[in-house]
């Protein structure tokens, strides 16, 4: 599992522990950051003058995996399972519907 983003304000407060030129070693371990954590945010500030996050690539799950979990548990629940329950499970139950996109069956049929 990875782990959460930094936030920008620890980040900056990587860059100006490594422009007082703190060693990594001690910065991790007063920021309690891993090493190679560090190493990466410097290196990429060298790179390219930001820390910010870019873009990645890739499409966004439909379902969260809060969504996905409640879906699960309503699917075993549910003793009969068929073909078109996991599409009315999405139409009709509001957990299943995301900015008025309707689930089709291909994007839970994985889960069951």
């Amino acid at each position: 599992m990875r782990s959460k983003e930094l936030s920008v304000e620890l980040r900056g407060r990587i860059l100006s522990r490594h422009r007082s030129r703190e060693v990594y070693q001690n910065i991790s371990a007063a920021l309690k950051v891993p090493k190679n954590t560090v190493a990466y945010i410097i290196l990429k500030w060298k790179k390219s003058e930001t820390t910010k996050t870019f873009l990645r690539a890739g499409r966004q799950a439909k379902l969260s995996n809060r969504g996905r979990r409640a879906l699960d548990r309503k699917m075993t629940k549910n003793l009969i399972v068929t073909d078109t329950a996991p599409q009315f499970l999405c139409r009709h139950g509001r957990t299943f519907q995301k900015d008025n996109h309707v689930c089709r069956t291909s994007t839970i049929r994985p889960l069951w």
